[in-house]
């Protein structure tokens, strides 16, 4: 459709602007099928996009002045997104339940479903739109409006192409979602949206909520979407924020407690450098010395880790750990690597492993005799930033209840003959995995201990296979014949340098492999509800857990201790 309006409205003065606003009144009254009024709302900074209300579009002087020439077709495929938003889009949804970020990928993506259902209509307002997307930014730019941006593009124009991965995901993402579900299906388009902010989180794609606009200049500020309280700015300031433990380090150290002096925080200590292999599954191939793991002591802030809640705390009960503990030293041991009997157990789960194409477990044999000696359990932490998310436990994150419960497990297991070390991994592209070791097999388990767990930042990415290979030759330098590595994770590996989805998955199956013929036994515990597909690819089927409930997490933790200290 086309609409056309004198040829004077050209010149960008006030009275060719009066002249306009009742033009795109009739245009959006016509699209809409109802009445819509098109006014000016009077400009200030928050103008710099349109307003859209259920009963009218407001455009600031500035966008007027701006859109005058050639004949108003900036605001008229501004009014016709307006539009496109009153007829197809669920409005007024609460706002609170996303981050900010989250909200601008959502709103993005709503944006091209409804520009696309509106075309369906009215085929002639897709030239409207592409003539006035933002420009295309330059190459190096990944800022989050500058890959937005790329983003709408891909969106509305099928003919452009894109070199980046996010973008090309979206697209992907969106013409699948359009073929299964249709363009009606509003919760469809959001659910991929998330998955694309939830990218952007681990990219590390930094956003700023109080000077973001909307980079194509025709849509709205996307206030007819949201439902906003009257304190959500102070709450999404609040959650934009980070939260490491380093930005608190840099900022004004906390009052004293004792009234003598302050204690100032403490800066990293960098312990060791090692490189790391990497395997490259598509190659079939080792890339030699590819990871640098860096070995650290967190910087300690004057924060000491608070005790669990006594529910929590009663659910590691070092008599009934013992307990355990002893029953599972048995008189017929099972899964050595040689002996009289063949372990029919084991020799069943090789028959399984191999059909599930995985590395078989070697040790197949049964002998008589009695196990001694202590076992040496390393719990490895997840520390990227996904574990500063809300756990739902009393306001908790699933950092500090991971804290919580291997502090808890590592006291429980001194009434045993046990040692547990805690160690934590979190990593920034390959050339730096950050290895912190927080406690040691013989440390005591003092305020100092408490300190270093407290301390521990989350952030980064999830570099698992780097963390896992570190963590082996750990073990491999402790005494016995008992040892395992109990890893606590919150998702799938992943790094901002890599875009394969499957390539740190194979590279962590590898890695614990290694881990395997090495005598170390692994297991994972993922607090994760869809973590099924990639722990099972990762670590075997039978060696790994899922706590759907982190408030779950001590007691499964202490399960899963209890089943690698028996060997």
């Amino acid at each position: 459709m086309k609409s056309d309006l004198p040829a004077h409205l050209a010149a960008p003065d006030a009275d060719v602007i009066d002249g306009l606003l009742p033009s795109l009144a009739w245009l959006g009254s016509g699209l809409l099928g109802a009445p819509l009024q098109v006014a000016e709302s009077g400009g200030g900074p928050r103008a710099r996009r349109a307003i859209v209300t259920r009963e009218q579009v407001l455009l600031s002087r500035q966008a007027l002045q701006d859109a005058a020439a050639p004949a108003g077709a900036l605001c008229r495929a501004t009014v016709a997104h307006a539009v496109a938003h009153l007829l197809y889009s669920p409005l007024q949804q609460p706002a609170r339940l996303l981050k900010p970020m989250s909200q601008m990928v959502v709103s993005a993506i709503e944006d091209a479903r409804v520009e696309r259902q509106l075309a369906r209509r009215y085929p002639g307002v897709t030239a409207w739109f592409l003539d006035h997307l933002a420009p295309v930014p330059e190459a190096g730019n990944f800022s989050f409006e500058a890959l937005l941006a790329r983003m709408d593009r891909a969106l509305a124009d099928p003919a452009h192409a894109d070199d980046n991965h996010w973008v090309n995901k979206a697209r992907r993402l969106f013409e699948e979602t359009q073929m299964r579900h249709g363009l009606d299906d509003a919760q469809a388009f959001r659910a991929i949206a998330s998955i694309l902010a939830n990218d952007l989180g681990q990219m590390r794609v930094r956003f700023d909520p109080q000077h973001h606009v909307v980079p194509a200049p025709y849509r709205d500020d996307h206030s007819i979407l949201w439902q906003h309280d009257d304190n959500e700015q102070d709450e999404q300031q609040a959650i934009a924020a980070p939260r490491s433990a380093p930005a608190r380090a840099a900022a004004a150290p906390p009052a004293p407690t004792d009234g003598t002096q302050d204690v100032q925080p403490q800066a990293e200590v960098e312990l060791s450098r090692t490189l790391h292999a990497e395997w490259h599954h598509r190659l079939a191939l080792w890339r030699r010395d590819w990871c640098t793991v860096i070995e650290k002591l967190p910087a300690l802030v004057p924060a000491p880790l608070t005790r669990a809640q006594p529910a929590v705390h009663h659910s590691f009960s070092p008599v009934s750990l013992h307990r355990v503990r002893r029953l599972s030293r048995r008189q017929r041991l099972r899964r050595q690597w040689e002996g009289e009997d063949i372990d029919l157990n084991a020799a069943i789960e090789v028959l399984v492993d191999r059909r599930l194409d995985l590395q078989p477990e070697p040790r197949l044999f049964m002998r008589p005799g009695r196990e001694t000696g202590t076992s040496r359990i390393l719990v490895l932490l997840d520390l990227s930033e996904s574990t500063n998310d809300p756990s739902g436990a009393r306001g908790a994150s699933l950092l500090d209840v991971e804290k919580q419960a291997a502090f808890l497990l590592a006291e429980a297991a001194l009434h045993t003959q046990d040692r547990v070390a805690i160690h934590g991994f979190n990593s920034n592209t390959r050339a730096e995995v950050s290895y912190y070791r927080l406690l040691g097999w013989d440390d005591p388990l003092d305020g100092a201990a408490r300190e270093r767990l407290a301390s521990v930042p989350a952030r980064h990415s999830t570099r698992l296979g780097a963390a896992l290979r570190q963590a082996t030759s750990h073990l491999q330098a402790q005494p016995g014949r008992h040892r395992g590595l109990l890893v606590v994770t919150d998702g799938a590996p992943s790094d901002v340098d890599v875009f394969e989805p499957d390539y740190l998955v194979e590279d962590a199956r590898m890695a614990v492999q290694q881990a395997h013929r090495a005598g170390i036994r692994t297991f994972c515990l993922a607090v994760d509800p869809a973590a099924g597909g990639y722990v099972r690819r990762i670590f075997g089927w039978r060696d790994h857990g899922i706590a759907a409930d982190p408030s779950h997490l001590p007691v499964q933790l202490q399960r899963a201790y209890v089943r690698l200290a028996a060997g």
